[in-house]
């Protein structure tokens, strides 16, 4: 057995424990000193973090992520509500008593201390044993593949092995639960994403039960188990990746999340769990319209990916002109001005004839199983 094995397989023994996170009705106020108000940034949050699951908090700035993160962690307390851990209450649990680490979005490294200090830092407050300290340390740092690096400072090192120290400081102490708090903003776009990958790879191997917080879309699709979406405090989705994309439960989630084209429609009738839909004067199908039906009669809105659209140049149900062709190796993304409406749709173009060009008329190929009927 390797020494990182051997690593992982120590930490999954310690944290059997259980591990599992509930927020049940968590509400938080702050007051205004300007307005003499109160302001509610977290309103009625509830959910429930499986044992060794990887759940992220996404959304908007001020949405309310990072002040749920700080309250799981202990910094914040909450005005309402209930927080569990193994089952157990945390309201009067202080923070280094709930078996937690968070990783900072600065990661918070003591840049007077070397790699090895800075990792053994938390079992030395902890009091334990020298021996103890220094095999779990090492350990760490193995696991981390920061060996060699143990006697330089933070300053020395790149800002891809900062993250690793301060994920190594975090796990040495054997948490039951990790927060990640945005850990990976301070890194450039290409490192981000080959740190995230091995952020994500490391959690499942270990298992950890893990939150995580970002307004980066497409790090929460890369890394999560499930998705919570938040919008001015309250939860607006939960799913997975896939859920929150291909199925969005409102207006908000579709248009956070990647790219969506929203086309007029009127609803005309509900058939065998299929939607009738009226667009520019002809219906159509949706096999599955979604759970947020709205009424017969009543106007509504055709949630549409750019994938989920065709151009042609025969005559189909919506036509317009092409405002924006912006050619990306692998697709083309052109806009096309239907009615005053602008929508977005991307084209994996097998030849160059089958290019459309700016100010050339096309037609709109909608396809009805990948649409999402929204009031």
């Amino acid at each position: 057995m390797s020494t990182n094995e051997a690593g992982e397989t120590s930490f999954r023994a310690f944290s059997r424990r259980s591990s599992n996170v509930t927020l049940k009705n968590i509400t938080k106020v702050f007051a205004s000193l300007d307005t003499k108000k109160e302001i509610t940034v977290v309103s009625n949050v509830n959910l429930e973090i499986a044992e060794g699951e990887m759940v992220t908090l996404l959304g908007p700035s001020g949405c309310g992520k990072t002040t749920t993160l700080r309250m799981i962690a202990g910094f914040e307390d909450p005005s309402a509500g209930e927080i569990l851990i193994g089952g157990l209450p945390m309201t009067t649990v202080p923070p280094n008593k709930r078996g937690i680490s968070l990783v900072f979005q600065s990661y918070a490294l003591f840049p007077h201390l070397d790699i090895w200090d800075n990792v053994a830092y938390g079992l030395r407050v902890q009091k334990l044993p020298k021996a103890e300290v220094a095999e779990r340390t090492r350990k760490a740092i193995e696991l981390m593949q920061l060996q060699g690096m143990e006697h330089r400072f933070p300053a020395q090192v790149s800002g891809g092995q900062q993250q690793r120290i301060a994920l190594a400081r975090a796990i040495v102490i054997e948490p039951r639960v990790l927060l990640f708090d945005e850990p990976l903003s301070n890194l450039d776009a290409k490192l981000r994403e080959h740190m995230r990958d091995e952020l994500r790879s490391l959690q499942k191997r270990l298992g950890i039960t893990s939150l995580y917080v970002t307004h980066d879309q497409s790090e929460a699709m890369a890394i999560s188990d499930r998705v919570v979406i938040m919008n001015e405090g309250v939860i607006m989705q939960i799913g997975t990746p896939r859920e929150i994309y291909e199925k969005p439960s409102c207006r908000f989630v579709a248009n956070f999340i990647g790219k969506a084209n929203f086309i007029p429609c009127s609803v005309v009738a509900y058939e065998n769990e299929q939607a009738i839909v009226s667009v520019n004067g002809k219906t159509m199908r949706l096999p599955e319209p979604g759970s947020r039906r709205p009424p017969v009669g009543t106007q509504a809105n055709l949630c549409v990916r750019p994938e989920g659209i065709r151009l042609s140049r025969e005559e189909t149900i919506l036509g317009g002109k092409v405002t924006r062709a912006t050619y990306y190796g692998s697709h083309v993304e052109y806009e096309i001005e239907v009615n005053g409406l602008s929508i977005v749709t991307e084209q994996n173009e097998a030849k160059e004839s089958e290019l459309f060009h700016i100010g050339e008329s096309a037609w709109i190929k909608l396809q009805p199983e990948l649409i999402r009927l929204l009031d």
